[in-house]
């Protein structure tokens, strides 16, 4: 039956962790007459890890929704502020990050004490009924058994779950002593490296001194939880596989003897475990709700899985109470959540990537490794890093080589002969609006603009090398003098109004996505008429249905070759700074990189350096013409997004190719290969593409995608993510990004100079005052 208002009054949670109990807690706090019945096969006090991680806006909702649950959780917390960074015997510590932290054993005890005392029905050492069974029986069955949840298996053509294994294997163990901050300590063995990640969460107690040894109750001497990671390949290495738990915390204990002070760990039925990341198409079923892990996970390394959970309880108690019926709550609770779950889960994978791949930061200065760390989930940025601790920035920006005063996106960056004086790239945005190829007023406003702007570096769109070569009827090119003169209108504006700003041409051919509508008439989608010829690697279309495109014979590939080298030419002729050649997005050369465009059986198929021979043989024809002293990108498709297609690995390779035949940079983009592609969107999603290039090559990179704020920038740049930023959208909100963000940091020096006739507008205007006098006096009546 349920309540008044279609509330659910007889209530089953299956799964005693903090996200199942804290719901049946509030559920039977807001109507006592609510049967809610919980059920664990686990004995009140078996719990698995130690420390339990709690961020001050969770908490803050604990403090609205239950007064009492707070006031028990705030008297046990211990609060710290600092980060330790060891590596390579050198500690760096950061501070002004505020962490809370208590026992798990002791949050449930709390919620344990908070649920009897109200009257919920718990069920320890019991297995929960079948859910089926449950959702006959009850009005609304809450699933909280965690990442391993039988619940969701039950139902997983309901729920569609996706759960991904990742790399690393770990161990929670824990130190009988308080860590004096959170702790990250890397040790590099001869297998290979490994890390620590380590945080107090119990006191000493008052009546400890801390030269005793500990002896009795780990609850004396205070507690940490230890955390030890590392790859599979060196977990293998080291023997770890073979060893019993007593050899394992004691073989840990060794290798982070000088974190742990010499003294030893323990485990609580601790394994070696690989992390699993679970997302969940649907949450709901029914009367029947995923909550917590079962839903979602985050990885460890920012501390959210607890969290989480806590946060979908209070989100899914208080969507019950809002709305009249059960259907609408649970459509509103998933709307709610699911937002802020896809955040978190993208800052994990970030934070998890990073430790995936510690080796490659290895040699880099110890300062910038520590902010390279703090900053590796994207969520503590530059920016709010330098208000937490300014000396701490600081020091990393001097080693960085900022001068005073200067961001690191205004620190200027060499690329050949051509020096930019900033890091900010107007990324190469097609335009459509050229007529037979000649780029007209329109580009002349936009790109001139643009540099006006304050950009280092602004790039043309896309320009091809051939009518056939174009993607719409209104994509400009360089394959007639007619052309090359309009160009150099452009670049000679740039050059005399905006000087400092350097300007760039992409050169590219549409291959098989040729031949199509303007963007705002229909992207990819077919010209109605006037079409042209397509070609391309093999004759495979873009999209089920889609004109089919001529597979290249090799005299074929000679004259597009030949049109390459004819459009740079005429683009050295017309005075670009820099050239670019689009070897990305599923256009011509980047059909030849990707396997699943490429399918051919001769000297340009097959392997990975089949697949690169056509894009490094226009390559070197290019630089043949293009002049010495100016730089040569190339543009790639680090991942196709889609199964079967580019993988990272091969992208490292392709950078690596194109950099031994002289590019000096790569620009690091991914997807728009294949229709069929499923990106992982979110803010700076195609950077650690970037990042890992840059780290395993040496080779500098430009980052894309989704950079939105000067602050992301800088913490790209200084963390040696990227060596340049390019930005499309915020370009084309405001075509003076780059001003306004030295203004806005208060900037004024030669990485961002405002042209004279824009000078009385470098700063903000004011605005109206809002401000009504304060009462001064009470008057009596």
């Amino acid at each position: 039956m349920t309540g008044t208002g279609g509330r659910p009054l007889r209530v089953a949670v299956i799964g005693g962790g903090p996200g199942g109990l804290y719901a049946a807690a509030l559920l039977k706090r807001l109507d006592p007459a609510r049967e809610v019945t919980v059920w664990e096969r686990n004995a009140p006090d078996d719990t698995f890890g130690f420390g339990v991680v709690l961020s001050d806006e969770t908490l803050g909702g604990i403090e609205h929704a239950d007064p009492v649950v707070y006031a028990a959780l705030k008297d046990e917390f211990v609060r710290w502020d600092d980060i330790d960074i060891v590596h390579r015997g050198v500690r760096h510590t950061s501070g002004g990050h505020g962490f809370a932290a208590l026992g798990r054993r002791r949050l449930l005890g709390i919620l344990h004490e908070r649920c009897r005392s109200l009257g919920v029905d718990l069920r320890f050492r019991t297995e929960a009924p079948y859910p089926a069974w449950l959702s006959e029986a009850y009005d609304l069955v809450i699933a909280a058994d965690g990442v391993h949840s039988g619940t969701r298996e039950a139902y997983a053509e309901v729920f569609r779950p996706s759960i991904e294994e990742h790399r690393c294997r770990y161990i929670w163990l824990a130190a009988d002593f308080p860590l004096d901050a959170f702790r990250f300590e890397i040790a590099e063995t001869e297998h290979g490296v490994m890390q620590l990640h380590g945080y107090p969460y119990a006191r000493p107690s008052p009546d400890h001194h801390p030269s005793t040894r500990p002896s009795g109750p780990q609850s004396q001497f205070g507690a940490s939880t230890v955390i030890v990671e590392m790859r599979e390949e060196v977990w293998h290495a080291a023997g770890f596989a073979e060893l019993d738990t007593a050899e394992t915390i004691e073989r840990c204990a060794k290798i982070f003897a000088d974190a742990l002070r010499g003294r030893p760990l323990r485990s609580n039925n601790s394994t070696w475990t690989t992390f699993r990341t679970v997302v969940t198409e649907r949450w709901s079923h029914g009367n029947l709700v995923l909550l917590g892990d079962a839903a979602h996970t985050a990885h460890f390394s920012i501390g959210s899985g607890t969290k989480l959970a806590v946060e979908d309880a209070l989100a899914l108690v208080a969507c019950l109470e809002e709305h009249p019926s059960l259907p609408e709550a649970l459509a509103a609770y998933e709307e709610e959540r699911r937002p802020v779950v896809a955040s978190t889960q993208r800052a994990a994978r970030a934070s998890l990537e990073w430790f995936e791949n510690l080796r490659l930061y290895l040699d880099q200065p110890p300062r910038q490794f520590a902010f390279n760390l703090l900053t590796r989930s994207r969520r503590v940025t530059h920016d709010n890093l330098r208000l937490r601790d300014p000396r701490f920035t600081e020091a990393v920006e001097r080693e960085f080589g900022c001068p005073p005063g200067t961001p690191p996106m205004f620190t200027p960056f060499r690329l050949r002969g051509l020096t930019l004086r900033n890091r900010v790239v107007v990324s190469p945005m097609d335009m459509y609006s050229a007529v037979d190829g000649v780029p007209g007023d329109f580009h002349l406003v936009h790109l001139g603009a643009r540099a006006l702007g304050g950009a280092g570096l602004v790039m043309t769109e896309m320009v091809c090398v051939s009518p056939e070569g174009r993607i719409t009827p209104g994509c400009a090119g360089l394959y007639t003098g007619r052309q090359a003169e309009a160009w150099r209108r452009v670049t000679d504006f740039v050059h005399s109004q905006a000087p400092g700003t350097a300007i760039g041409v992409q050169l590219g051919h549409s291959g098989r996505k040729g031949s199509t509508k303007l963007m705002w008439e229909g992207m990819d989608e077919p010209l109605e008429e006037g079409n042209w010829p397509l070609v391309a690697a093999s004759p495979i279309p873009y999209k089920p249905g889609g004109r089919t495109p001529r597979e290249l014979s090799r005299a074929q590939l000679t004259d597009i070759r030949e049109q390459f080298t004819s459009a740079a030419v005429r683009a050295a002729r017309a005075g670009f700074d820099l050239l670019e050649l689009h070897c990305a997005h599923g256009y011509l050369l980047s059909g030849f990189l990707s396997p699943l465009t490429n399918h051919r059986t001769d000297a340009y198929g097959g392997s990975l350096a089949g697949r690169l021979r056509f894009p490094l043989e226009v390559f070197d024809a290019v630089r043949a013409v293009w002049p010495g002293e100016r730089p040569m990108t190339v543009r790639i498709s680090a991942t196709d997004w889609a199964e079967g297609g580019t993988t990272v690995e091969e992208a490292v390779e392709i950078a690596r190719a194109f950099a031994a035949h002289g590019a000096d940079a790569i620009d690091v983009s991914t997807g728009q290969v294949v229709a069929e592609e499923k990106p992982a969107f979110g803010r700076s999603y195609q950077t650690p593409y970037a990042d890992r290039i840059r780290h395993e090559t040496g080779i500098p990179v430009i980052a894309v995608g989704a950079i939105s704020s000067w602050d992301d920038v800088n913490s790209l740049i200084l963390a040696g993510r990227t060596d340049l930023c390019a930005l499309a959208r915020p370009h084309l909100y405001d075509p003076h990004w780059t001003l306004h963000a030295a203004a806005e940091q208060g900037y004024g020096g030669q990485g961002a100079v405002w042209p004279a006739p824009y000078r009385a507008g470098s700063r903000r205007p004011n605005t109206g005052r809002t401000d009504a006098p304060k009462p001064r006096l009470k008057l009596g009546s």
